[in-house]
C-alpha cells in the first residue's frame, strides 16, 4: 500500500495501521519496505501519514485559490499573446494584399499564428453581421 492512499488524515491512519498490527498483518509501504509494530515504526508511520495529509491540504489549497482567481473579473486563461491587437489587425489588412509566407516575413507573426487569427477575424466578422442583421 502506499500511505498517501491510506486515509484523509493521519489519526484515521494509524488506527488502520493499528488494526492490522493487532490482527498480525504485517503491512508493507510500497516506497519504503516493511512497517513494523516498534517505536521507530509508529515513528515513521506518523511521519509518512502528516506529510501524506499535508500534501493532500496543499493541494486543496491551491485548488481553492485557482477557482477563487477564476472568478475575478480580469482572469484570463492560458499564456498572454505576444501581439498586440493592433499588430493582428495590420497583419490581417496585409493578408488582403500578400500571402502568408510574406505577411510572416514582414511581421513576425508566425504563418500558424495568421491562419488562426484569421480564422477568429472572420468569425468575428460573422457574429457581427448577424447581430446586426437581428435588429
Amino acid at each position: 500500500m502506499k500511505l498517501d492512499r491510506l486515509d484523509c488524515n493521519v489519526r484515521e491512519g494509524i488506527e488502520i495501521v493499528e488494526e492490522l498490527f493487532t490482527k498480525g498483518v504485517k503491512v508493507h509501504v510500497l516506497n519504503v519496505d516493511l512497517l513494523e509494530n516498534t517505536t521507530m515504526g509508529r515513528f515513521f508511520l506518523q511521519t509518512m501519514l502528516a506529510v501524506a495529509e499535508m500534501e493532500r491540504n496543499l493541494i486543496i489549497e491551491r485548488t481553492r485559490e485557482g477557482k477563487a482567481a477564476k472568478q475575478r473579473p480580469d482572469f484570463k486563461e492560458g499564456k498572454p499573446r505576444k501581439q498586440s491587437k493592433a499588430q493582428i489587425s495590420h497583419a490581417m489588412e496585409l493578408l488582403n494584399s500578400y500571402s502568408y509566407t510574406e505577411v510572416e516575413k514582414m511581421t513576425g507573426i508566425s504563418k500558424a499564428t495568421l491562419t488562426r487569427r484569421r480564422r477568429e477575424y472572420k468569425t468575428f466578422k460573422k457574429s457581427i453581421i448577424n447581430d446586426l442583421l437581428k435588429l
